[in-house]
């Protein structure tokens, strides 16, 4: 009954405190990387549907052309805000979101339409790192000073370009009897 009262030697106190530290900045670091993983695969899908729904509900006439940058094209940027997470704060925190901007184009002398949806994130939230100096930190070297840059001043920019093709939806086959 004694034995179970008595310390044993076991790990120094001292090296589990001055390692939990180094241990919660890796994990914050992997965390907004994966955060950054996460919002590039979302961009692409998001992008895809903004691209196929445009190809698909867009139209050649210039009356009706007025209508798609009217709603559809509003309404497929409500859509892809709300696959991102815009509509959702703890998204919005966790992937650092700023803004989103869809803009839809066909060059005069091209036959491809351009999409192209481009998210801006505020900085990561990790104000520990932003404490010293650049330059200091940095030494000139350019890789580095985007990092920095990234990480405390400016955050970033995901950009998705899809090309999409005239609309070709196959017509549906009538019968000649009418039926």
């Amino acid at each position: 009954m004694r034995n179970i009262f008595f310390s044993r030697k076991g790990q120094a106190t001292t090296e589990t405190v001055l390692l939990f530290p180094i241990m919660v900045i890796f994990i914050v670091f992997i965390i907004k990387i994966f955060g950054v993983m996460v919002l590039a695969q979302k961009m692409e899908i998001a992008a895809f549907y903004a691209a196929r729904r445009y190809q698909l509900q867009s139209h050649t006439t210039a009356y009706l052309q007025r209508w798609d940058r009217r709603y559809l094209q509003k309404d497929i940027k409500k859509k892809v805000e709300d696959y991102v997470g815009f509509n959702n704060p703890a998204m919005v925190r966790f992937l650092s979101l700023r803004s989103l901007d869809l803009k839809i184009s066909q060059p005069d002398d091209e036959i491809w339409t351009h999409v192209t949806l481009t998210a801006k994130t505020a900085p990561p939230r990790i104000n520990f790192l932003c404490r010293y100096d650049k330059m200091k930190v940095c030494e000139d070297n350019a890789d580095c000073l985007t990092g920095y840059n990234f990480l405390c001043e400016t955050g970033g920019e995901i950009q998705v370009i899809k090309y999409i093709g005239p609309n070709e939806r196959v017509l549906p086959y009538i019968r000649p009897e009418g039926k």
